[in-house]
């Protein structure tokens, strides 16, 4: 007996009724209803049951600071620390933390102050340091969360932390559980963008980033990110090979999506299905990729939002405006990751030039969102994994410090639809070492972006392997509602 005679002796009638209501027919008429504007939601896949409610974003840019801003030295400034140059972290505010092997066999902890200053900003009055005088121009614009904590204290699980709700490899990300909930709003681009970019200083630390930070997980593939590159071949395996005509690239898809409904008909894999749909995607994206890529139209005040970087690809800026350009063209879900912020060394050296190679295109960013009215249904979202030290890594002079990992709390703040512009929420004590009020964890952080996309994180879940997974996982999540509009 073959496999496929088994899998269908074995087939039960549900699992029958359940692959005939899923099969190809159905996928058809739905693809061809939305099409033709007789769907019922202006959109392109996604579940019947989402959202829940009415969603303040339909879309979002996340800005992903790979390796850890130090917090104390850009939004969580503690003068009193000046006080305690060189002294060593108190007992009682270390409380036995673990410490990474890069710092566990140091004999003492000496306290760096930041060497940097900070000022008020805005009618809100928020503290930012000199290092971002862009990003202090829009405080009002932003909700800042200082409270921000997690388990993890190593970059690699801390990171696969934020973007899938749990530490260990295997689990769909942030984008992929949007795409599969919500589905797309344009058809021609994928769902889920992912671009990176390398560090600003050639002595800030890196740490490696693969695909599965953009992964699918359990979810089908056609959910998983597709990463955009800089330079001639945005986006691999797209283009026609040297030789063959669009007529002919479209005769072989025809075929081999036969082929694959054939395959689908007589196994009925929803990967099947998928590997269909991926297909006609990088066919389309021929001619909508070559658009969205290029810039010659842009004009030059654009240049002056985001700085003159901006027309060099691979920059940091250039990622920004291409953000822009994507949820202009309804991409629901864009992700950058910028490299460099693993400040363990050489710090006053190396944080200011990761901070001006994001500051001002990040500022141009949310200003250009907001002049062409996609701000109010946008979420822009800049942070990293964990937080730093207050205490130095290494030696310690009066010009020169590095800071090791700090899970017990850090920065983050949004901007966008549905986000009370001009808050400051939580705070953490002098050290900015400990949380003293008003902790967030990444889960209520994930549970908040959540709930402005119109999605309840607890009811918002896929079965895999006899569990309902979600992405806030099974521990206590909750909405700060204390930063929404």
């Amino acid at each position: 007996m073959t496999l496929h005679e088994e899998a269908i002796r074995i087939e039960t009638r549900r699992q029958f009724f359940r692959r005939g209501a899923t099969g190809l027919g159905a996928a058809a008429l739905a693809s061809i209803m939305a099409e033709e504007g007789l769907a019922a939601k202006d959109r392109f896949g996604g579940l019947d049951a989402l959202p829940h409610y009415a969603p303040k974003v339909k879309r979002v840019i996340y800005l992903h600071m790979m390796g850890a801003p130090p917090q104390m030295d850009t939004f969580d400034y503690k003068p009193k620390m000046s006080e305690y140059f060189d002294k060593d972290l108190p007992e009682s505010i270390r409380q036995g933390q673990r410490l990474t092997t890069m710092t566990s066999g140091q004999t003492r902890f000496p306290i760096a102050p930041s060497v940097f200053k900070f000022g008020q900003h805005g009618q809100s009055g928020i503290e930012v340091s000199e290092l971002l005088p862009y990003t202090a121009k829009m405080v009002d614009d932003i909700a800042l969360i200082r409270s921000m904590h997690t388990e993890a204290i190593n970059h690699e699980p801390a990171i696969t932390f934020v973007q899938t709700g749990r530490e260990i490899a295997g689990r769909p990300c942030i984008g992929s559980w949007m795409s599969y909930g919500l589905g797309s709003l344009n058809r021609d681009l994928p769902t889920f963008v992912v671009m990176n970019v390398d560090r600003a200083h050639p002595k800030a630390g890196v740490q490696a980033i693969s695909a599965k930070l953009w992964s699918s997980g359990f979810l089908s593939s056609e959910h998983a990110g597709v990463a955009l590159r800089a330079g001639v071949d945005p986006v691999l395996f797209v283009n026609n090979p040297d030789g063959v005509p669009a007529n002919v690239r479209r005769q072989m898809l025809d075929g081999l999506s036969e082929l694959n409904q054939i395959q689908h008909e007589k196994l009925g894999s929803p990967e099947t299905l998928a590997r269909i749909e991926q297909y006609e995607m990088a066919f389309r994206m021929q001619s909508s990729v070559p658009e969205l890529t290029d810039l010659s139209n842009e004009p030059d005040h654009t240049y002056k939002l985001y700085g003159e970087q901006a027309r060099e690809p691979g920059t940091f800026a250039n990622a920004a405006l291409m953000a822009r350009r994507l949820v202009e063209r309804d991409v629901r879900f864009v992700q950058i990751y910028q490299r460099g912020w693993d400040v363990h060394n050489s710090l006053p050296e190396v944080l200011p030039a990761q901070c001006k190679w994001v500051d001002q295109p990040t500022w141009g960013l949310v200003q250009d969102l907001k002049q062409r009215g996609l701000l109010e249904d946008t979420l822009v979202i800049f942070g990293g994994e964990f937080g730093r030290t207050i205490y130095c890594q290494g030696k310690l002079t009066a010009t020169d410090y590095g800071r090791d990992h700090h899970p017990r709390c850090f920065c983050l703040w949004m901007a966008g639809g549905g986000i009370k512009g001009g808050t400051v929420h939580g705070e953490t004590d002098e050290f900015s070492y400990n949380i003293v009020r008003d902790p967030v964890h990444l889960r209520d952080f994930q549970a908040t972006l959540m709930h402005l996309l119109g999605i309840d994180h607890e009811r918002f879940t896929f079965k895999h392997q006899g569990l309902n997974h979600r992405l806030t996982g099974v521990e206590p999540a909750r909405v700060v509602k204390e930063v929404l509009a």
